[in-house]
């Protein structure tokens, strides 16, 4: 799981996921409901179980969109992650064809929802539709293509970092999940490429640095692998994950052998 984690750290730092339930509307329809909805949000990120039974109860008493999605957000930060994505879909299947932002930031959260409950495919479908509402939204991509790759279905991951990086094409984060994708598809010679690319823009990001060390490995380049990986463990700190990725390089391991790279980020408020 050590690959895992670290394309988790590298995909938080990329951007790409907003803060869990924050940046959907409220579905306000006065300071009042402005109010408990805040209040009823704050909860359910800090205490769920507390918060789940409060915002049930003021869902039953016509709390509307914002009840509901109070009660999907504290489902998600208690563990119950399949009912969350099931109740956020649901939520934007019901505000009909109004407001596509905010129903294209609540499949985001089912997304990621789905991602927890190990349902990738479920996931990538839930983002599928928030790119038919927001087609030119990079980090949706992003989304989508570490679906793809939790399922190691490669040309479909490269093919939506190849999106993300048409529209931000010095986004450096999004090079090294492009370059990592390449790697776990056989492809060493591009993934050094974009690992070249990207440390040419960032020359000591710890993670390009990762990849460039891993394609140079697969290309039989132990020397060059080995400063690469020397490097990393001089920048990031000990006992990180990025450090135990470099000392497995130093050891003459690629990451990844058990795993692919998922975008399995549980969200943060």
């Amino acid at each position: 799981m050590l690959f895992l984690r670290a394309i988790l750290s590298l995909a938080l730092t990329a951007g790409a996921m907003p803060a869990f339930a924050q940046k959907v509307d409220p579905f306000a329809q006065a300071p009042n409901h402005l109010r408990r909805y805040t209040e009823c949000m704050q909860l359910a990120r800090s205490e769920p179980l507390k918060a789940l039974p409060l915002a049930e109860k003021w869902k039953a008493e016509g709390g509307g969109l914002g009840a509901r999605h109070c009660v999907a957000i504290a489902m998600f930060e208690s563990g119950r992650f399949v009912a969350a994505a099931t109740q956020l879909e649901m939520i934007e299947r019901d505000m009909g064809t109004d407001r596509p932002g905010v129903r294209a930031e609540l499949l985001v959260q089912a997304g990621q929802a789905w991602l927890e409950a190990n349902q990738a495919e479920n996931a990538a479908a839930a983002q599928s539709r928030a790119l038919q509402l927001k087609p030119a939204d990079a980090d949706l991509y992003i989304d989508r293509g570490l679906s793809h790759a939790a399922m190691r279905s490669w040309p479909r991951a490269i093919s939506d970092f190849d999106s993300a990086l048409r529209i931000q094409p010095d986004k450096v984060e999004f090079l090294v999940l492009r370059a990592a994708a390449w790697r776990n598809a056989g492809d060493a010679a591009k993934a050094l490429a974009d690992a070249n690319l990207a440390l040419k823009r960032a020359p000591d990001h710890s993670e390009a640095l990762l990849e460039h060390g891993f394609a140079l490995l697969a290309r039989g380049d132990r020397t060059g692998a080995n400063t690469d990986f020397t490097k990393v463990l001089k920048v990031v700190p000990p006992g990180s994950d990025a450090a135990k990725r470099a000392q497995l390089g130093l050891r003459g391991e690629q990451p990844g052998a058990e795993a692919a790279p998922v975008a399995n980020r549980p969200p943060k408020p």
